[in-house]
């Protein structure tokens, strides 16, 4: 018997993972697009003369994609149980690039060419929604699709890269949209140019790595566990074969074998408690705060008293990647109930330290060093492990609804979170002022942070080192003992 056989390819495995990964990048990219845009976006279509753009409905368009984040998250489970998870990976690469295309030409077929309608607004609208769409199945189907063809002890570690390529990807659209804005920084129509071209150049450029996914996604195999559903058994020992070598192969398809006793089970099958366990990972992954963070760190820098509120976001973005990346290298050794737990409580800390600077003087380093604490407590806990988690803590045959609602989960408390920063920040109380919002958001997180600690310590199970087969094996004990 060859080496091969015997151990399996690894690069076989890691080429896989490197083209889900890139669905990841393009979930990144696509939500983060929207922030070099926006100023340009919001210039052309107040030009309108049919139409008043307010910036309570400049708010709603920035915003549209998350519609269809919510949308494709729930579709995710429907689609990758009927037709697989790369098909429906396939449909998210073909919206991705979609909306880069309509994005950047709303006007197209329907409408003149550069000028700002009502006409025009609902197509560019729509555009987004439909990226939004292929963020949403991309962000429930590519950890899970990792998770699906990773061996049992490398599991935790490939779907972390996950979320590195999420942070990596925000954090290329960053630098294309100052490389846009730099191309024609000697213009002196620099301001027109941008409000008409300028924003269109940032959505286009999303079409690139849209078509190389959805290119190279066509290239690798389905998911040895749907083949087993659907009992394609032979193909799928092939796939499991390559990856972990034939005797390995055998014994993981006996196992998938045992726990794919129906094609589909009702939703609580085994139970309520692994539903409400999985959907509140992502509940409290969102209400922790972090994307009131990631979303708006310039206006949060400027209100410490930071001079170059752009420089310090940037560093913030460099700390993301570097901590992502411990997370990435440390999942299989610590754990993942461990990471979870010390990144609730950094969180805390960082969070209250905030909190603490807006009633009591402190130097302005204090709350600066506090943020980024906090931020990067996540980028080591939450950011990677509750998709780590989402991935592998569901049963075989009820994973793909059960992923998807708590994807869905994560988008509407996504919305819920970034929709009342602003307003929970500014509020006004007595002699307080300003600060009173600023102490009261912060003390929420820091709150709802050590609630997170507590749920993980008492509720979440323990998944490393454990296969699909053994988790699906877990929750069936737990729900007959009931």
């Amino acid at each position: 018997m060859s080496q091969r056989k015997q151990e399996g390819q690894p690069w076989y495995l890691i080429s896989i993972v490197l083209v889900a990964v890139l669905g990841g990048l393009l979930f990144g990219y696509d939500t983060a697009v929207i922030s070099g845009a926006e100023k340009g976006l919001q210039a052309f279509f107040q030009t309108a003369s049919d139409f008043n753009y307010t910036d309570a409905l400049h708010g709603f368009t920035t915003s549209s994609a998350l519609i269809g984040c919510i949308v494709g998250a729930l579709l995710s489970g429907i689609l990758s149980s009927r037709i697989g998870r790369r098909r429906s990976l396939e449909i998210a690469g073909i919206l991705f690039l979609l909306s880069a295309l309509g994005s950047y030409s709303p006007e197209f077929l329907f409408f003149e060419s550069g000028v700002a309608s009502r006409g025009v607004l609902t197509a560019f609208v729509i555009y987004r929604i439909i990226g939004g769409i292929g963020v949403g199945l991309a962000s429930a189907i590519c950890p899970m699709y990792i998770a699906e063809v990773s061996p049992a002890n490398q599991r935790g570690k490939l779907v972390s890269w996950n979320q590195f390529a999420i942070i990596f990807g925000q954090l290329v659209v960053y630098f294309v949209n100052f490389l846009i804005i730099q191309s024609h920084k000697n213009d002196p129509m620099i301001v027109e140019w941008t409000n008409t071209v300028g924003w269109r150049n940032m959505f286009v450029s999303e079409a690139f790595p849209a078509a190389l996914f959805a290119l190279l996604i066509l290239m690798v195999p389905e998911s040895p566990r749907h083949l087993v559903i659907l009992g394609l058994d032979k193909k799928a020992l092939k796939i499991l074969t390559r990856i972990n070598g034939e005797e390995q192969a055998k014994v993981i398809l006996h196992d998938i074998k045992e726990t794919v006793v129906e094609k589909r089970e009702h939703l609580f099958a085994y139970g309520f408690m692994v539903i409400f366990i999985g959907c509140m990972l992502s509940v409290f992954q969102q209400v922790i705060g972090i994307n009131a963070v990631l979303y708006f760190a310039p206006r949060i820098f400027e209100s410490m008293g930071v001079s170059n509120n752009m420089l310090f976001t940037v560093i913030m973005g460099i700390i993301n990647i570097t901590f992502t990346l411990v997370a990435v290298f440390t999942v299989e050794k610590i754990g993942r109930k461990p990471l979870l737990i010390t990144g609730s409580l950094g969180m805390a800390v960082g969070a209250l330290g905030v909190a603490l600077s807006n009633v009591v003087t402190l130097p302005a380093i204090i709350p600066v060093i506090s943020i980024m604490v906090y931020s990067a407590c996540f980028m080591f806990s939450w950011g990677p492990i509750c998709w780590v988690y989402i991935s592998e803590i569901f049963p075989n045959t009820i994973r793909s609804q059960a992923t998807a609602l708590a994807v869905a989960f994560q988008w509407i408390f996504n919305f819920i979170v970034s929709s009342t920063f602003v307003p929970m920040y500014n509020m006004k109380l007595g002699t307080m002022g300003d600060s009173f919002g600023h102490f009261f958001a912060y003390a929420l997180y820091g709150v709802i942070c050590l609630a997170a600690a507590l749920f993980v310590w008492r509720l979440v199970p323990e998944t490393k080192g454990k296969t699909l087969e053994d988790m699906t094996a877990l929750w069936r004990n737990r729900s007959h003992k009931k």
